[in-house]
């Protein structure tokens, strides 16, 4: 059977295969007797090429309504076929939704047919080398078959390259469309020459040439002795006028005018949600249940150990090389001294390595080293036991022998190295005094920049995606639950087999995602330049830890249990009766039943909501939901960080060592977990208690940097207004600038309330909010919501002009970038839910801000590392980073001119074309420092 190359251009004939799964089994419908075998079909057949090519193009190509030029060239054409059936008709519609919310492009091009767009497009790749498969049941296709484009049939699983052709109908690519002009179509009602079948058609062309030659030698056909051969000369005559014409109908066009280039056409993140849902209408339970199992893990939280990299060296180039089944037989365990420097020799001859520790944590603060793995090669890994201690565990090198042989390349700027999620490595090698180098890839960080809502980043959903292989888990050797076995007990053999293949995929995939990430100059550049470095910084930031104060919020805790017991008793009295305040189905009760509040919004059981922005908007005018809402504040402030604050303190350090994440926000911001630091609220009375617990050691002082109105300064140089690009220069209060500007008034006439509602407009249209969102939140009618925003737009017509320009780009590239490159894909964008798209319209508009505020931040963290470096660390760190703020621990005495240097490197992280102002505030704890 032909190969088939890496990552073929995909053309589904949509068309071909939707009539083929119609009038083939199952015969599907769902409970309401409504048919659904034909979209089961052609469904099934695009997983299954999804599954075994994992394309990053394929597109699916339908014919669209109406006539085609055809008909117009031949009035007869097709003229014969009855009228699609309903059932198959009803099904078209629900078919091209699911296709596109699994991210596939879809085509249909009114005036010609879909074996005409895929012809385009075939032709166009093929002419620039790309290498092209045709997915087809349709025999016309097969005009197209050239070096670089190949036909595949699912149905019936045949693959037709140039010599496949030529063995299934007798003659080349080159005379298909000869072929077929002479033998007809009745299925297409092509007239072709009377007489001649698939043999005398072949006949012919073989033994003479195309049909223009054969017209040149007509009188030669009559000596190649088949069948009536004496004869077809003078039909050829007679009929010449319907011979041409069956010619053209038979030609595939391949200059379509299409919407899109191909190159333009990718597959992109499946709509999950929207997929989910129709499934369960088609009634297709097996898919319904995989997708609800996918959106599981899309919205789980990342790995506790979050991926990033390193500042090291330049970025050595690799080519991609085909994927190899993963053979764990090639797999090797390091016991003794020779075979442990055997693999040391080959490390340091290795162009690239991918490498892996096995720990007895995911805290790595406290991890010990347990083992390590290596992969030079597709297939070609090594793990090296140094810690497993169970009953009866084969003797292993020791480990600080390992570690002090191995430091040497483990810290080698040079010796370059690949992984998942290497900063947790880091962190952990950092703990036996080795500070690990020459880190030029990380395979979470290439998928994330590739695509940030692609999936989850972690390695065996990597694996799935881009190898489709299901690598052993964790819970396969180790049991899970509160029997879950530490690494160091598991039984070497099956240690040795995980890990190992551990550092085998991570390879791979960065084989298979470093080529796609080098063919995105933005993406790739971010991953070069930003991602890759701040993997370092991270690390560095993490192991310094916060210093908190135990004591304090203790006291604190007491404090909010008092008042989230005056809350309950208070609750209680505006219900009139004791009641669960955790409750939704009590609380709804005496919300909607009892006290006969307006239901705003239902759950999908369709009983009233009692979710957090029902009871906001309820509590604008109703004591109870504004009482429950202050009790839900507090409960999670308590449980989240005054109770658990304490208890995350190391005890070797006495800090607390947060783990920050690159790869979980969809914009580029960091998050972090264990704990959480990004949602410590700051403008509550509560939520500034709780930073008044961080606080500086003895002899130092806390300092916040953070930059003011940054996101609004984005906006001024995206969109470079006029009138935003002169406030910011001349240092105006951008708020109060915008309410003179929207209020028609003069800067000193501008009063508390206006710039209030100016900022609102500021930040509402930022986040792509609607003059109804507007209304809500400034408790204003739509009407006067609605003139706010069209005064904003008529003295800042720039902005308007910005938000419609990225609108148009989202479209057409499904996809905006940030200033720096970053992508964010918006698989929503075409939606024709009407209320997805506006979302990811809006998501569209902020994105470019968001994100490129999140690029400049990151960007400050490598300028301020380089800083740092150069600076005594018991002087001055880097401790925390939370949204636009950067928090440090400075010695008290030198406090005025670091302070002083790092607001300059924060302010001269990124040239705008209006200034970039950071703010710096010190102080005993993290309060002060506001």
């Amino acid at each position: 059977m032909p190969q088939i190359p890496v990552d073929p251009l995909i053309l589904v004939d949509g068309s071909s295969y939707l009539f083929r799964a119609y009038h083939s089994p199952p015969h599907l419908t769902n409970s309401r007797g409504e048919a659904t075998g034909a979209i089961y079909g052609v469904v099934n057949m695009l997983k299954s090429l999804l599954r075994q090519y994992n394309p990053t193009q394929m597109v699916v190509v339908f014919d669209a309504k109406g006539p085609t030029f055809r008909n117009e060239m031949y009035a007869d054409y097709k003229a014969h076929r009855p009228p699609m059936p309903d059932d198959l008709r009803n099904q078209i519609e629900p078919l091209h939704q699911i296709i596109q919310a699994m991210g596939l492009p879809l085509l249909c091009i009114s005036g010609v047919e879909a074996d005409d767009v895929i012809g385009t497009l075939a032709a166009t790749a093929s002419a620039q080398g790309r290498h092209v498969l045709i997915s087809t049941g349709d025999k016309d296709m097969a005009q197209l078959v050239n070096a670089h484009v190949t036909l595949i049939n699912t149905m019936t699983d045949t693959i037709l390259d140039p010599d496949g052709v030529k063995e299934k109908f007798g003659v080349g690519p080159e005379l298909i469309i000869d072929f077929l002009a002479l033998m007809g179509d009745k299925a297409d009602n092509i007239p072709g020459l009377p007489g001649v079948g698939e043999k005398t058609a072949q006949a012919m062309l073989q033994g003479i040439g195309c049909i223009a030659e054969l017209y040149r030698r007509l009188d030669d056909i009559a000596a190649l002795g088949f069948r009536g051969s004496k004869t077809i000369a003078e039909k050829m005559r007679e009929h010449q006028a319907q011979l041409e014409l069956s010619y053209q109908l038979a030609t595939i066009k391949i200059d379509v005018d299409l919407p899109q280039a191909f190159h333009e056409l990718h597959v992109q993140p499946a709509n999950l949600a929207l997929l989910a849902e129709l499934f369960a209408t088609c009634e297709f339970k097996r898919w319904h249940s995989e997708i609800l199992t996918q959106q599981k893990h899309a919205g789980a939280d990342a790995p506790a150990v979050a991926a990033e990299a390193s500042s090291d060296s330049a970025v050595v180039e690799t080519t991609a090389a085909p994927i190899s089944a993963i053979d764990r037989s090639q797999y090797q365990t390091i016991l003794t001294d020779s075979d442990f420097h055997q693999l040391l020799s080959t490390l340091k001859n290795a162009a690239l390595v991918a490498f892996d520790t096995e720990t007895t944590s995911l805290d790595y603060m406290q991890a010990e080293l347990v083992g390590m793995s290596f992969a030079i090669a597709p297939g070609q890994a090594w793990y090296l036991p140094v810690g497993h201690d169970y009953l009866g565990a084969p003797e292993q090198l020791s480990r600080d022998a390992v570690l002090a042989t191995l430091k040497t390349w483990l810290e080698d700027p040079q010796a370059a190295k690949v992984g998942q999620n290497l900063k947790y490595d880091k962190s952990v090698l950092a703990r036996y005094d080795i500070e690990l180098h020459g880190i030029l890839f990380d395979t979470m960080l290439e998928s994330y920049t590739l695509n940030s809502v692609a999936g989850r980043h972690d390695m065996d959903s990597l694996s799935e995606r881009h190898l489709q292989h299901q690598p052993i888990s964790f819970e396969d050797i180790a049991g899970k639950g509160s029997k879950q076995l530490t690494f160091n007990q598991i039984e070497l053999e099956k240690a040795a087999e995980y890990a190992a293949e551990d550092a085998d995929v991570t390879l791979q995939l960065h084989l298979a995602m470093w080529p796609l990430l080098q063919q995105a100059e933005g993406p790739a550049k971010v991953f070069r330049d930003i991602e890759m470095p701040l993997l370092s910084v991270l690390s560095r930031m993490e192991r310094n830890g916060v210093l908190i104060d135990a004591a304090l919020l203790g006291k604190q805790s007491e404090f909010l249990a008092g008042r989230i017991s005056e809350l309950e008793v208070q609750a209680h009295q505006a219900a009139g009766k004791v009641f669960n305040l955790s409750s939704p189905k009590q609380l709804q009760e005496i919300l909607f039943e009892e006290q006969k509040l307006p239901v705003l919004k239902k759950t999908p059981g369709g009983v009233p909501s009692t979710a957090e922005d029902v009871l906001v908007e309820l509590a604008q005018q109703y004591e109870l939901p504004r009482v429950i809402i202050q009790h839900r504040s507090l409960i999670k402030l308590k449980s989240t960080y005054t109770d658990k604050l304490p208890q995350s303190i190391n005890p070797q350090t006495g800090r607390v060592h947060t783990s920050y994440h690159q790869a979980v926000a969809a914009t580029g911001r960091l998050s972090s977990t264990e704990p959480n630091l990004q949602n410590i609220p700051i403008r509550t009375e509560e939520g500034r208690r709780i930073r008044q617990a961080f606080i500086a050691p003895a002899g130092k002082k806390i300092l916040a940097i953070d930059y003011s109105q940054i996101e609004l300064r984005i906006m001024a140089h995206l969109s470079q207004d006029k009138a935003l690009l002169d406030a910011f220069a001349q240092g105006r209060d951008i708020h109060r600038a915008t309410a003179a500007e929207v209020f028609g008034v003069g800067l000193d006439e501008v009063t508390t309330e206006q710039r209030r509602r100016a900022k609102a407009v500021n930040f509402g249209l930022i986040y792509g909010m609607s003059a109804f969102g507007l209304a809500q939140q400034l408790d204003i009618s739509r009407g006067e919501a609605q003139h706010y925003v069209d005064t904003y737009f008529a003295r800042f017509p720039g902005v308007l002009d910005y938000m419609e320009r990225t609108r148009e780009q989202a479209h057409a590239l499904g996809y905006v970038e940030t200033l720096f490159g970053r992508r964010l894909y918006l698989p929503e964008i075409q939606s024709k839910n009407m209320g997805r798209r506006k979302g990811a319209e809006r998501a569209a508009i902020n994105a470019p801000m968001q994100g490129t505020a999140a690029d400049i931040i990151k960007r400050a963290m490598l300028s301020v590392d380089a800083y740092l470096q150069q600076q005594d660390p018991a002087e001055i760190m880097m401790i925390m980073q939370v949204h636009d703020e950067l928090v440090f621990e400075v010695s008290a005495a030198t406090l005025a001119d670091h302070q002083r240097r790092l607001v300059q490197l924060m302010q001269d992280a990124v040239q705008l074309d209006v200034p970039l102002l950071a703010e710096a505030g010190n102080g005993d704890n993290w309060d002060q420092a506001h």
